[in-house]
């Protein structure tokens, strides 16, 4: 009995959409893609419930025919290549013929569509790879794609997407790529109906701007070099601009977005001694090589690019950017002006003597602790030893009290006086960083600012979670200026900013004012934390419950925690190990680190050698 068959056509793309959808955002990548291989000057993307419930994107591009639009929906279907020999010159994003089915195959998918030479358009609606309707409609020139209900027939697919935030941060991550690639074409970009971003037309450095904030001009160094192999263009950040993490780092190659560590480490390589280890500098860099020289059909996603020259172009982009840098005077010289000064003498190491020195004559029985000699002389008072006579007398005191006392308990650190040290509320500071306080078992060590980081997180959760916090005005409100972007991120996390006591107003634009902040953080930069709240959002999930209120809290609690070094009262250490041993977990930080430790008394002893 055969038992070897053909999958029907809706199996096959739903099998070939687990590779190529794996989240709202690859649908955005893959029709903003086919929008601009399209040829169109302007392209709207419309996202609704971070592409759980509805992703649009419309395009004036020179759109399709009634015909062409059931067979996009084919599998390896295209009109980008003809024969394989076409995969080593590619010259456009798409190629397999793969997006559009695989899409459909998981989705309810709405097209108007209409080319120029025809008055009218097509209408069709497909969901799960079956097409429902198709009928003639009056539409714009160009392509309007409407996928609906994303893994609507795949609950399992459905139920492993992340929180909207995170889904929302992968969908600006594509839109960001696709837009830094082609500034000569306009998008716009809008979320639950709001408008968030607009770009217009313009050359590349105006486009970065535009989607990473006017702050970032300031800090673009220019790259453009030209060689036989590549032509690398674009920019690097100045030194100042390296940041811990986060940073904007972007690699295209023939106008398609790609990672590449290798090439990652020739920017680490031209930085190097200019910024801190493990700082991570911003760059946009655009490689032009002969598509026959690269193979980008070797993944799904299209994003890891294979480069023949791959070590020749390593090199050629560290003398780039090197040259930049040296260029713009952002590399540190040293000026060895001697011109006008005496020369600096020079040791000869055989001769045992300085060629150039003056001789210098020394006395060998000078002694400048001699009274009799040069300015240190001085009047020594005759009754000098009645000055010390007391001094003396009380050090006798002092030792003959120390051996009585000693002679009677015998042993200063007795077993008794052990029970009531280990009674006894008093604690000790060490090195302005560790509390130390005995315990029944052993000598107790408190990491106090991981104790107090602890104490504030789970009281910022609480708050988050719905106990609200008191806020204090500022006299003179803060503004807060923020990437279209980031501000996108920002807008979702208010609900949770107004209950730590945050007091902020939406000013469009990306710009904020903060007209109050909580209590607790009295002496902090109120934008500084903000600021790491949305690099903390965009952050790879670690998929635990609440992980916006778990990094929104976090945050919190780093800046508003007691330093490394700072001063406390022995009531200061009592009320903080109060607060710590009342929390749900106060052996570990909400990242994992140990914060109390024990030194038990049998290792204590061991150290003695008993």
């Amino acid at each position: 009995m055969d038992i070897i068959h053909l999958l029907p056509d809706s199996v096959a793309n739903q099998i070939a959409a687990g590779e190529v959808v794996q989240r709202p955002s690859s649908v955005i990548k893959e029709l903003m893609e086919n929008a601009v291989d399209a040829g169109a000057s302007t392209v709207d993307v419309l996202v609704v419930d971070a592409g759980r419930t509805s992703i649009q994107v419309i395009d004036d591009g020179k759109g399709m025919s009634e015909q062409d639009a059931r067979m996009a929906f084919e599998r390896h279907a295209t009109s980008k290549i003809r024969q394989a020999e076409d995969l080593f010159s590619l010259h456009t994003m798409g190629f397999r013929g793969e997006a559009l089915p695989s899409i459909a195959a998981v989705a309810q998918v709405h097209l108007l569509t209409r080319t120029i030479e025809n008055e009218l358009g097509t209408d069709l609606t497909i969901e799960g790879s079956h097409i429902t309707s198709q009928e003639v409609c009056s539409c714009p020139v160009g392509a309007n794609f409407e996928v609906r209900n994303l893994f609507f027939n795949v609950p399992a697919r459905r139920k492993f997407l992340k929180s909207n935030q995170s889904e929302l941060n992968n969908i600006i991550q594509e839109f960001e790529r696709i837009v830094l690639v082609n500034p000569t074409v306009s998008f716009t970009f809008s979320h639950n109906g709001t408008l968030i971003t607009k770009l217009p037309a313009s050359n590349l450095r105006q486009r970065i701007v535009n989607v990473f904030g006017k702050k970032l001009n300031e800090q673009l160094l220019s790259v453009d070099v030209d060689t036989t192999l590549a032509r690398i263009t674009g920019f690097v950040g100045k030194p100042e601009a390296a940041r811990k993490k986060n940073a904007n780092q972007y690699f295209f190659v023939n106008g398609r977005f790609m990672r590449h560590p290798y090439f990652h480490k020739a920017v680490v390589e031209a930085f190097a001694h200019l910024i801190p280890e493990g700082e991570q500098i911003p760059y946009f860099l655009y490689f032009e090589v002969d598509p026959s020289n690269i193979d980008v059909n070797i993944h799904p996603t299209k994003t890891e690019i294979k480069f023949e020259n791959d070590s020749a172009i390593w090199q050629i982009l560290v003398a780039a950017i090197k040259d930049s840098l040296g260029k713009f005077n952002a590399v540190p010289t040293i000026d060895f002006d001697v011109e006008g000064r005496p020369d600096i003498p020079a040791f000869d190491f055989h001769r045992g003597a300085d060629v150039h020195a003056p001789h210098v004559q020394v006395d060998s029985n000078y002694n400048p602790f001699r009274l009799d000699q040069g300015k240190r002389q001085k009047q020594v008072p005759v009754d000098w030893e009645q000055l010390y006579a007391n001094i003396q007398k009380a050090d006798s005191i002092t030792n003959n009290h120390i051996e009585e006392s000693s002679v009677e308990t015998g042993n200063l650190f007795s077993e008794e006086r052990q029970e009531n040290i280990e009674v006894s509320n008093s604690h000790f500071q060490y090195r302005g960083q560790y509390i130390l306080t005995p315990v029944q078992t052993g000598l107790m060590i408190i990491d106090q600012h991981r104790a107090h980081l602890r104490i504030l997180y789970e009281k910022f959760y609480k708050q988050i979670e719905g106990q609200r916090a008191s806020s204090q005005g500022l006299l003179f409100p803060e503004m807060l200026q923020l990437s279209p972007s980031d501000a996108v991120l920002f807008q979702d996390m208010t609900d949770e900013l107004l209950l730590l006591g945050f007091d902020i107003e939406s000013l469009g634009g990306g710009s904020f004012s903060v007209n109050g902040v909580p209590s607790d953080l009295d002496g902090v930069n109120p934008l500084l934390v903000l600021t790491q709240m949305v690099e903390a959002i965009k952050e790879k999930e670690t998929g635990m419950e609440n992980e916006l209120q778990h990094r929104i809290a976090l945050v919190m609690a780093r800046n508003a925690a007691i330093v490394v070094g700072q001063f406390l009262t022995n009531q200061e250490m009592e009320s903080l190990l109060g607060e710590l041993f009342q929390c749900q977990n106060p052996n570990l930080t909400p990242t994992g680190k140990v914060i109390v430790s024990i030194l038990e008394h049998a290792q204590i002893e061991k150290m003695f050698g008993r």
